[in-house]
């Protein structure tokens, strides 16, 4: 089922997530709605945070992204991104490996407003999967940006806090627009 992706000034999207204890049907379903949330809104990323929901789960599927390159490592070995995806991460940790480089990023919180932002260009990863087993892999490009993001949102953290202060104020008009048109939507 859809759900809602909240926009920013909602609160649930400064929220830290709490920790997933365990993989219940209530979580596995929260993971399918998201999927099937980020495919209606052609997003490559969603957090929990996202749709209200203060926990540590992401949703991530880089495959329809053909211009900006992804890269995966599963035990030291190149494999295959696409047959990695759709995936799902639970209680996620990252390490960054790589140097920082600078890139677009948009956000399904924040419509029509993209920005470059610096992040490590590879990291490693640690989490659950839907099953409850760990994963961990390395990745770069577009996957290793992508995971960086949601990791933020887990933590409260949203990637205009990343953004310098020149390209944060050049965007001031847009973010102070979208914050009045989601208070007035949420008192209503």
């Amino acid at each position: 089922m859809p759900l809602v992706v909240v926009k920013y000034g909602t609160p649930a999207l400064r929220q830290k997530g709490a920790r997933i204890e365990s993989i219940t049907p209530a979580i596995k379903k929260l993971a399918a709605d998201m999927l099937e949330t980020m495919y209606i809104y052609k997003g490559v990323g969603l957090a929990a945070q996202q749709v209200s929901v203060a926990r540590q789960l992401t949703v991530i599927d880089v495959r329809g992204v053909t211009d900006r390159p992804s890269s995966l490592e599963l035990n030291g070995q190149p494999a295959d991104v696409a047959g990695f995806m759709p995936l799902v991460l639970i209680n996620p940790e990252v390490k960054a490996v790589g140097e920082p480089a600078t890139g677009p990023e948009g956000c399904l919180s924040f419509p029509e407003i993209y920005a470059d932002i610096t992040r490590p260009d590879v990291v490693d990863v640690k989490a659950l999967d839907l099953e409850g087993k760990p994963v961990e892999f390395r990745c770069g490009g577009l996957l290793a940006r992508v995971v960086q993001h949601e990791l933020d949102h887990l933590n409260g953290i949203l990637f205009i806090d990343r953004m310098d202060r020149k390209t944060k104020e050049e965007l001031r008009p847009e973010l102070e627009d979208l914050m009045a048109e989601t208070k007035a939507a949420l008192n209503q």
